[in-house]
């Protein structure tokens, strides 16, 4: 058993005794790209207090990592962990027509050395709670059932935080506030720094299977995206341990939810008897919970930092689960903010100007992912017939779909999309706040 750091003992029993009042760095959120901020920070020596509102166990969607995540999860020392779980082993993404016919699989391994070739399937309930307490064990002061009511400011500079520990009000001041608060987004709600994509105005349904149909051998843990007759919505699935299944459709809000009649499970049922490649795995498979809905997930906020705040995972911006972006983006925006937050406070220059440095770059890896979902949701698109067209461009599709997109060119790749498919200018996805966005953020984070 693992010994767990004195300091650090109050996030379980609720004793908030070792509470002190300052910290080099106060993380608000406990998710996947808060625990990464805060461990890492942590692994340079810096004092870190972090604080989650929910208490974990807990349910969360989004389970299907991509090879991308592994570098992260090494640095932060639990690729071991992960390797002993029984979270199941994912090799490749396979793709289905609205006919039910299947792409060859897309294996990572075509692009990626063999210890970056798979990845893993998570109940994020088992896996959040790993990362919370990873980042327990390297020395973060972490919390859980702390809302933070309150980002303190000092004029236009973030000194801290305002937080409800279990009915006793505390002020909490950092040299800078990390807000990883997921699609809560504290900062950019409250600063009215958040913008919806009009292009992905999307919605989804979803629930989990014991006992739908899985392929055989190395394609027992794939990623399957299915799409549906009408082209109109398509399905996720993913396994996941305990022979369940991760099941969802996701389609236009108007097409959905808003142009429909029904509860959302009979919206489920009736997107689901339109998908003939999805029907014959889930016949005689039990649900395990009523079909939950999300709506429109895909935003951006205009300002990533300021001064002594940055953003990070979903409270920076989130695109669509159609590549399982969401946990790489969620580690990957969390080490790019912790390397600027730590050279950043080892300067002593917590500007806005510094802490935004990372901003170009995680934009533009995820652009390349943006690119792709345009053309997946275009009526006219097949990737079989565009990899016909231009096979030179399978080894960059597999590229994006590993999450190997930082750093990368793929101007060529964007250019013979839009040659086949008229795509939808991103257009400002970033960009200076509004002058008049007031300097205050507030919620039950």
């Amino acid at each position: 058993m693992e010994q767990e750091h004195p300091a650090n003992s109050s996030s379980r029993t609720g004793d908030f005794t070792t509470l002190r009042s300052a910290y080099d760095a106060v993380v608000i959120g406990g998710g996947p790209a808060g625990t990464t901020v805060s461990g890492l920070l942590a692994q340079q020596g810096h004092d870190v207090l972090l604080l989650e509102r929910d208490r974990f166990p807990r349910f969360k969607i989004g389970e299907s990592l991509i090879p991308a995540t592994v570098g992260v999860l090494r640095r932060l020392g639990i690729v071991e962990r992960m390797e002993a779980s029984t979270f199941p082993k994912k090799y490749s993404v396979q793709f289905f027509s609205g006919s039910g016919k299947a792409s060859s699989p897309f294996y990572f391994g075509e692009t990626e050395p063999p210890e970056q070739s798979q990845t893993w399937q998570v109940l994020r309930s088992e896996f959040d709670t790993l990362m919370f307490d990873n980042a327990r064990d390297l020395g973060v002061h972490a919390h859980q059932g702390v809302g933070v009511k309150e980002v303190l400011f000092d004029g236009d500079r973030a000194v801290g935080v305002r937080a409800d520990f279990e009915g006793e009000s505390r002020e909490i001041r950092s040299r800078v506030v990390v807000d990883a608060t997921g699609q809560r987004a504290l900062m950019s709600r409250q600063l009215k720094l958040r913008t919806t994509d009009p292009n992905l105005r999307q919605a989804s349904i979803f629930t989990h299977f014991q006992g739908a149909v899985r392929d055989e051998g190395i394609d027992e843990g794939a990623t399957l995206i299915l799409q549906t007759a009408s082209k109109k919505s398509w399905f996720w699935f993913i396994p996941l341990p305990d022979n369940v299944a991760s099941v969802g459709v996701v389609g236009g809000i108007d097409h959905l939810i808003r142009g429909r009649e029904g509860s959302p499970q009979e919206i489920f049922d009736q997107e689901l008897s339109q998908c003939p490649g999805l029907v014959p795995r889930v016949e005689g498979a039990r649900q395990l919970m009523p079909a939950q809905v999300l709506n429109e997930f895909s935003y951006m906020t205009r300002q990533g930092a300021g001064d002594g705040w940055v953003m990070a995972g979903d409270a920076f911006g989130f695109l669509d689960p159609m590549y399982s972006t969401g946990v790489l983006l969620a580690l990957r925006s969390g080490e790019m903010v912790a390397d600027t937050v730590d050279a950043a406070l080892k300067d002593d220059d917590l500007s806005r100007a510094r802490l935004e440095t990372f901003t170009p770059r995680l934009m533009a890896g995820m652009s390349a992912f943006r690119k792709l979902v345009y053309a997946f949701y275009h009526p006219e698109f097949s990737f079989g017939r565009f990899l016909q067209a231009f096979p030179e461009h399978r080894i960059p599709v597999v590229k994006i779909l590993v999450g190997d997109v930082f750093d990368r060119d793929f101007s060529a790749l964007y250019r013979d999309l839009d040659s086949m498919v008229d795509l939808p200018s991103e257009g400002s996805q970033a960009g200076p706040t509004d002058s008049g966005s007031s300097q205050t953020a507030s919620s039950a984070a």
